[in-house]
């Protein structure tokens, strides 16, 4: 009985004709003939500067001054790979041992 009962409600859930009429495959929605324009903004008339928004210089100094003090960091950044570690106590041993690593140029 309760078998039946769902099959019914869900055939006239999903195959109903109002819901496939609704539904859309990444289509639909309306379409906006393109402008030209970047952003929609107007172009200035001749011998006229464009006139900047508020938040422009904020954005534009911020983004570039975060973007700068990003590489300094990244640039100063500790070896923390385990290779430079490795190296360290490399020499460290060779230097309590007595030892000096000379490197030899191959030909």
């Amino acid at each position: 009985m309760s078998a039946s009962l769902f099959r019914s409600t869900l055939a006239r859930r999903v195959l109903s004709p109002g819901v496939l009429g609704q539904r859309r495959a990444a289509g639909g929605g309306a379409y906006h003939e393109p402008t030209g324009r970047l952003f929609g903004e107007h172009a200035p008339a001749p011998g006229q500067k464009r006139q900047k928004e508020d938040w422009e210089n904020i954005y534009y100094y911020g983004f570039g001054g975060g973007m700068l003090l990003g590489a300094v960091l990244i640039y100063y950044k500790p070896d923390t790979s385990i290779e430079g570690w490795a190296r360290k106590e490399a020499e460290k041993k060779m230097a309590a041992a007595g030892e000096t690593p000379s490197y030899q140029k191959s030909a």
